[in-house]
């Protein structure tokens, strides 16, 4: 029996290979797990692994992480899997991998394939509200929706941070959320870019004055406003798409693009364009002269 478990949710993808682990465990013993990362061990280990009999124990499951990375089993990897041995179950982990490949295709075919997507707003916010039951605790959909916007969408910083509110207080509040919770930087810089597409000044500064005294560097801050201005501009020039597919064809988080278009909405094409110049050229003057960044940087905000 072969298992394919693929997707960019490392979280969700890290939480069923724990689970399929250590249901093999339960009935097997721990002696029954041979683990192998692809992108690190020889071809001729990886066969023998697969085709030679267990030692010491019935059956085994072969752990088999990120083999695309190995040139040598992408050239052989239909005959490998195809003559494994009867008293062998196999695990392949892929994280990253091209979908144009015939492996990819392989896969789907011959293995039992588990994919796991990256959330949308939705889901992850049902996620978080079901995931504060489980450790005993409660948070609304308002709040669970503020607490992704202040920490961000990855799943696992989101249980850290739910474990240590619930430990605080079983009712989560914002009150909470401000007091223990620190906000990232990505999704502040998103904050500071429309507090100054719409002309709020007084927040504009806080809000970079916030970034700074979080150590976040000038060159910080104008790698995450590029990146920002351009999934604006992505999402101008992918108008007639929903949304979920920009996602999908672009690679890009699905709470990001819905958060985002938003703001599009509001903006035409050649001012993101016009922003991303004046931003490339702050970039060059950093690099090249003295001048002061902090100022550069806030003057550019403001003039937005």
């Amino acid at each position: 029996m072969i298992t394919t478990l693929y997707g960019e949710n490392s979280f969700a993808l890290d939480e069923e290979l724990h689970h399929l682990i250590a249901d093999f465990v339960k009935i097997h013993g721990e002696l029954s797990i041979v683990r192998l990362n692809g992108d690190e061990v020889e071809l001729g280990k990886i066969e023998q692994a697969l085709t030679s009999l267990p030692l010491l124990v019935p059956c085994q499951l072969v752990v088999l992480k990120s083999p695309s990375k190995n040139k040598q089993f992408l050239e052989s990897y239909a005959e490998l899997l195809g003559g494994l041995s009867a008293d062998t179950d196999l695990l392949i982990v892929e994280h990253h991998l091209d979908k144009r490949l015939r492996y990819f295709g392989f896969l789907k075919r011959e293995t039992d394939l588990r994919i796991f997507n990256e959330l949308d707003q939705e889901a992850l916010i049902r996620w978080l509200v079901e995931a504060a039951k489980r450790y005993q605790g409660s948070i609304t959909v308002a709040d669970a929706l503020y607490l992704i916007g202040r920490v961000g969408t990855q799943q696992q910083l989101l249980v850290n941070e739910l474990q240590k509110l619930i430990l605080y207080n079983p009712v989560i509040t914002r009150q909470t959320i401000d007091d223990l919770t620190q906000e990232t930087a990505q999704s502040t810089i998103f904050e500071l870019l429309e507090a100054a597409f719409k002309g709020q000044k007084s927040q504009t500064i806080r809000l970079y004055t916030q970034q700074r005294s979080l150590r976040v560097e000038p060159q910080q801050i104008i790698a995450l406003l590029s990146w920002q201005l351009n999934v604006l501009a992505v999402i101008k020039t992918a108008q007639g798409h929903s949304l979920a597919t920009i996602a999908k064809q672009t690679g890009i988080n699905p709470y990001v693009v819905r958060k985002s278009d938003n703001l599009s909405r509001h903006l035409h094409l050649e001012d993101i364009k016009t922003q991303l110049a004046r931003l490339k050229q702050i970039d060059i003057g950093l690099k090249q002269t003295s001048i002061n960044a902090d100022e550069a940087l806030q003057h550019y905000l403001l003039t937005l």
